[in-house]
């Protein structure tokens, strides 16, 4: 019988290593407790407490750099059948956090799978976004596009995002932000995680994407599923 468990990550953009309060943190919780009382198992990273290397190879020791913990974190990646990817807003913008580790999931975007699809096919993503300035939806559009484009499926109304008063003003764990009670913020954090929950399971009960017209090791062994190229003469 293939194993049907579901395993979820959040992998935390923060500008602040741990212990330091994390916003971003605050808010994927909600998410976290109904995937752990739906029996999803649940891992979580901050990414800048580990010495990732700059660069768009799979192993960064590879090309100069001394130390590169990518490819142990990458295991715990390609283990999980939700990825979910946490980040603050600054400048109206991901985190430069975020565009680090969004370098090194394309890193290995191209590896493929037992099925000779590309690494992440099968497995679903969202994210989470949190700050007092505008910018959700902007950070949302461009984690979403690198993760359906990388391979992972984004079910619908997968992102979710709180944000505080324009400028300097409370963040979402502050006293009296009103972030905990925020019923857009709470009911879209709610049908994001469960919309990850049922497609990860879909994808998984029935094997995950079809392999046919889609794999790359098909592809370049001549295969080239009912595709012509257009007579022009």
């Amino acid at each position: 019988m293939p194993d049907t468990q579901l395993h979820a990550l959040f992998i935390n953009c923060t500008l602040k290593k741990s212990p330091a309060t994390s916003n971003t943190e605050g808010l994927w919780k909600i998410s976290k407790k109904i995937m752990e009382k739906n029996n999803v198992n649940v891992d979580e990273i901050r990414f800048i407490d580990h010495d990732v290397a700059i660069g768009v190879y799979g192993d960064m020791t590879e090309h100069g750099w001394e130390s590169d913990e990518w490819p142990e974190l990458y295991k715990r990646v390609q283990k999980a059948d939700i990825l979910v990817i946490g980040t603050p807003i600054w400048l109206g913008d991901k985190s430069s956090v975020c565009t680090h580790l969004i370098e090194r999931l394309y890193a290995n975007s191209a590896k493929l799978n037992d099925k000779g699809q590309y690494a992440y096919y099968g497995k679903v993503g969202g994210c989470i976004v949190t700050g007092n300035e505008d910018g959700a939806k902007h950070c949302a559009m461009k984690i979403l596009y690198s993760l359906q484009h990388f391979g992972y499926t984004v079910p619908p109304q997968v992102d979710a995002a709180w944000l505080g008063e324009v400028g300097p003003g409370p963040s979402y764990l502050d006293e009296d932000s009103g972030g905990p009670e925020n019923d857009f913020t709470n009911r879209n954090t709610t049908f994001m995680t469960w919309n990850l929950i049922h497609l990860a399971r879909i994808l998984k009960e029935s094997g995950g994407v079809p392999a046919h017209g889609n794999q790359r090791s098909e592809w370049e062994a001549g295969c080239r599923f009912d595709f012509e190229n257009p007579d022009y003469r």
